[in-house]
């Protein structure tokens, strides 16, 4: 979900106007040059420590290939000067005659003069999201300070072939922002575009049943070995996080270390633990504002009043005119009480905004918050980009077989025990998932999806003290299984810190450089955010 762009916010905006789409109503300028010395290996003929990506290589039914970069959405300054190709794998693995598929590889240079030996692999979040699209968000972070950062579209996303996206799901996505968010009606046309997305998708000869997290894990897997890395680091953020613990469990070998940032277990996927995250992310912002003397006097009692407004809402919801961001276009806008939670749950990455955006609509003025709720559906960067052939390989086969509706439900009921039954029947990020699974209909995977990833590789599980997508609680929830884990809370961040956080990219680098000692100590510093202060 994309809110209006500030500072903080552009660094995330895409990342999280992607989320939204997949909410069913589903986070260096210049050139880039290859150093003169060399590296790595990537097949017999191209010469010792020659960089990686130079030479074809062919591992099992696997094969890279050097190339040009692959697409993006929009231009990507940091990628100038990479070395690109594309890694060629079969779709489907458990069939012997498969299809072949590629996947759009690009390796940014350390800046460094000697980097080290071991670069990092980054893993896209979504599901859905490409991984090349967020060379910026990596390379702003200073992730290739001393290391190569490698990016591979994930299966199904906008840069590889085939490209899973849906258009007009996300189309729907933000013409819904002018319908009543839950109501049935708004149901149905949502499961008919899911259907009209996955009649396209088939058409095209795409085998749905196998865009998931097993075999993702294969195609990473696949790619260390065909460039010749004998060791690389991987990080993921978001949904990059339950793909990063379903491959280190899967295919441990060559991984030195492992960072995660927004973390979802895949053991736990699902609504009922969406409701939980949304409840922490929600509680923490909201005890930020009660420490802070003049938040508190000015909005007092934070959280009852944003319950309140849930429950008036959902009984009677407002409709608005509104301005898009950067345009002249105006939009009509419904808020019920779904809708305001769904805002909500993104709205922590402007969290100095919330309690006065909160109050505003307390005293009849909804335009500031329905502005940002059409925004983020509406804006270039929701439309058309999403793989939406992942997202429902990865949840309805991994996630709703294995979480009863009853279950989701229970979720809802115990996380906001005061919220309609139409509000908590409709996780956050997660509306209609159950009846878009069942027009989906793929396969379940293995239940050994949802086993629990036991490890010793060096893991850092960092997460936001405002994070409402992923919680933090995640982090020592991994950590129980993870026998060399550091686990990190960032207060008073949102989801994905990497992104928005000087300090939590000072302790990545730190990670990467000693896994298991990496450097915390800039948390010391870290100060609450001033909240805006309204009238």
């Amino acid at each position: 979900m994309a809110l209006d762009p500030t500072p903080r916010r552009r660094a995330v905006r895409r990342l999280h106007a992607r989320s939204a789409a997949v909410a069913t109503g589903v986070l260096i300028t210049g050139l880039l040059t290859t150093p003169a010395h060399a590296r790595y290996s990537t097949g017999a003929d191209d010469g010792a420590g020659a960089p990686i990506g130079t030479a074809a290589r062919t591992v099992d039914d696997a094969r890279f290939e050097p190339g040009p970069c692959p697409k993006t959405a929009d231009p990507v300054a940091e990628l100038e000067g990479a070395r690109c190709g594309t890694l060629t794998v079969p779709e489907n693995r458990t069939e012997p005659d498969s299809r072949k598929i590629t996947l759009g590889v690009a390796i940014v240079a350390a800046v460094a003069d000697k980097p080290k030996p071991d670069p990092v692999v980054w893993l896209a979040g979504g599901p859905g999201d490409d991984a090349v699209g967020e060379a910026k968000m990596a390379i702003d972070g200073g992730l290739n300070r001393d290391r190569d950062v490698i990016f591979m579209s994930q299966r199904g996303t906008y840069s590889a072939d085939p490209a899973l996206t849906c258009r007009n799901i996300d189309e729907f996505n933000a013409r819904a922002t002018g319908l009543v968010y839950d109501a049935p009606s708004t149901e149905r046309l949502h499961v008919d575009a899911t259907k009209a997305c996955r009649e396209k998708l088939a058409a095209s000869g795409a085998d749905l049943s196998a865009y998931n997290d097993i075999e993702s894990a294969a195609d990473l897997a696949d790619l260390r070995t065909a460039l010749g890395l004998e060791q690389w680091n991987v990080f993921g953020i978001s949904y990059g996080t339950q793909l990063a613990l379903v491959y280190m469990r899967l295919h441990p070998d060559g991984i030195r270390s492992v960072g995660i940032d927004g973390i979802l277990p895949p053991s736990t996927g699902g609504s009922a633990v969406t409701w939980a995250a949304a409840r922490q992310g929600f509680d923490g912002l909201f005890k930020a504002c009660a420490d802070q003397p003049a938040c508190n006097r000015r909005y007092p009692n934070l959280s009852a009043t944003f319950e309140r407004l849930v429950r008036d809402l959902e009984a009677k919801p407002v409709t608005t005119t509104v301005t898009l961001p950067g345009g002249q276009k105006q939009v009509k806008v419904v808020l019920d009480g779904g809708a305001l939670v769904n805002w909500m749950t993104a709205a922590t990455h402007v969290a100095p905004q919330v309690p006065a955006a909160l109050d505003e609509l307390a005293h009849g003025k909804p335009q500031r918050i329905a502005q940002q709720w059409a925004g983020g559906k509406y804006s270039p960067q929701a439309i058309g980009r999403l793989s939406h052939g992942l997202v429902y390989g990865v949840f309805c086969s991994e996630w709703t077989p294995y979480e009863t509706q009853a279950e989701a439900l229970r979720g809802g009921q115990e996380a906001f025990p005061s919220f309609p039954h139409s509000v908590q029947a409709q996780a956050p990020l997660l509306t209609f998932l159950r009846p878009d699974c069942d027009v989906w209909n793929v396969p379940a995977a293995p239940r050994s999806i949802r086993d629990v990833t036991k490890s010793d590789i060096p893991t850092l599980a960092v997460s936001g003290g405002f994070d409402a997508q992923t919680a933090a609680g995640n982090g020592p929830y991994v950590a129980r299984t993870l026998s060399r884990a550091t686990v990190v809370t960032v207060p008073y961040e949102p989801h994905v810190v990497f992104a928005t956080s000087k300090c939590a990219q000072a302790i990545t680098l730190s990670f990467f450089g000693s896994p298991t000692a990496p450097d915390t100590g800039c948390l010391a510093d870290l100060k609450p955010p001033q909240f805006e202060i309204g009238p």
